[in-house]
């Protein structure tokens, strides 16, 4: 893991999804700190955040925007990917990042889902020393974070 900058990475990722949320006329904006740097290997976190960007987009309403933000805190680096899709019950938060665990599994058949995105962002974040979490409200969409410590 090398000390790089977080900019190219989530641009990246942006990028990666931008075929489908052309096709849904979804917005996708990227608003990260400048010289915002982090231990990090690039393209696991890429993967990660392309996971999550992607995830965002299958599951917002078209016409609509997923905002990526990238920020430091006193002590620790936080990527959010927001939506305003459906959102997720707090029964399904509790398992989301479970391998294999399939919240709306009408929904994510079509959508190809195999309940491994979000296992496998949890591992990368794992990796980085970081962690994952979700805010979200049934209607209202979702917010996940990932949460890397502060280069010294």
């Amino acid at each position: 893991f090398d000390i790089l900058p977080l900019e190219p990475v989530l641009t990246e990722a942006v990028e990666l999804s931008g075929g489908r949320a052309k096709e849904k006329h979804i917005e996708i904006t990227l608003d990260c700190d400048e010289d915002l740097r982090a231990q990090i290997n690039p393209a696991l976190l890429e993967q990660a955040v392309t996971n999550l960007v992607n995830n965002a987009v299958e599951y917002s309403r078209a016409e609509s925007t997923v905002a990526v933000r990238a920020c430091r805190d006193e002590n620790e680096i936080r990527i959010e990917v927001r939506d305003s899709g459906c959102g997720i019950s707090e029964k399904h938060q509790k398992r989301i990042f479970e391998r294999f665990y399939v919240a709306d599994k009408s929904r994510s058949r079509k959508a190809g889902g195999t309940g491994l995105g979000l296992a496998i962002v949890k591992h990368i974040t794992q990796v980085h020393n970081g962690r994952i979490s979700v805010n979200s409200q049934p209607g209202r969409g979702s917010c996940f974070t990932i949460t890397l410590p502060v280069v010294p």
